[in-house]
């Protein structure tokens, strides 16, 4: 299941990848608006979209799609692990220190002489 969700990610991938280098942007037609050709086209409404616009919007929805469930599988498969499922570990001051029955506290120094 997860190799076939991988494997139309992947194409969609390259499906959005190309579909965006082909298409012809809203940009490409600026210099219009210095003196040539249809200048109300410079960044302005689109009209309807055409074959490769909506080829494009339906490979990034499958895009997106597989993008989330893959997440979703693999959270599933590798369960949920975060740190207050962490075990704990508990060291009494006793432990650290020693058990010694003296009431003697030994200086450590971290500076050397």
């Amino acid at each position: 299941m997860e190799g076939l969700i991988v494997i139309i990610h992947v194409l969609a991938c390259l499906g959005v990848i190309g579909l965006v280098l082909v298409q012809h942007g809203k940009g490409a037609d600026a210099g219009a608006a210095f003196g040539g050709g249809n200048s109300g086209s410079v960044f302005g409404v689109q009209g309807s979209s055409n074959f490769l616009s909506r080829l494009t919007s339906i490979c990034v929805t499958v895009f997106f799609c597989t993008s989330i469930a893959l997440a979703i599988v693999a959270s599933k498969k590798h369960g949920s692990s975060t740190v207050s499922n962490l075990p704990q570990e508990t060291e009494s001051v006793e432990t650290i220190v020693g058990n010694s029955e003296s009431d003697e506290i030994t200086s450590v120094d971290d500076i050397p002489d």
